[in-house]
C-alpha cells in the first residue's frame, strides 16, 4: 500500500467542489478537496464517523451548524465528531484546498 502522497497529484477541479479519495484502509479514508471561488461543500453530518480537515490553501467560511459561519483559512485544522455539522464555502479569490481524514468507515452521510 502506498504511504506517501503528494497533494498536487490528488487535486482535480470541476464546476462543483471536487473530492478526490487518495487512500482507503479498513478503518480510515483520506481525500483532498478543491473548492473553487463561490463553491460550497454543503452542510452535512457523518452519523457513524469523525472527519478531520487540514486546510492547505485559500480562505472561506466553515459551517459548524446550519446557518452559522466561521472564517477559515490555510493552516486551520477542523475536527468534526460523529453527528456534528460541517461544511464550507470558498469566499476567497483562490482555490480552497483541504485534506480530510474520515474514520471509521463507512461513516455514513446525511445532508442538512
Amino acid at each position: 500500500m502506498q504511504r506517501i502522497f503528494h497533494i498536487k497529484d490528488a487535486i482535480c477541479s470541476d464546476e462543483r467542489a471536487v473530492k478526490t479519495t487518495f487512500f482507503t484502509t479498513e478503518a480510515t479514508c483520506g481525500a483532498v478537496w478543491i473548492v473553487k471561488r463561490g463553491q460550497v461543500v454543503a452542510p452535512h453530518i457523518h452519523p457513524d464517523g469523525d472527519d478531520v480537515w487540514i486546510c492547505l490553501s485559500g480562505r472561506g467560511v466553515f459551517y459548524p451548524s446550519k446557518g452559522e459561519e466561521v472564517p477559515i483559512c490555510a493552516g486551520d485544522l477542523i475536527i468534526s465528531k460523529s453527528g456534528e455539522c460541517h461544511g464550507m464555502k470558498n469566499t476567497g479569490d483562490e482555490d480552497f484546498v483541504f485534506a480530510s481524514v474520515t474514520a471509521p468507515i463507512p461513516c455514513g452521510y446525511e445532508a442538512l
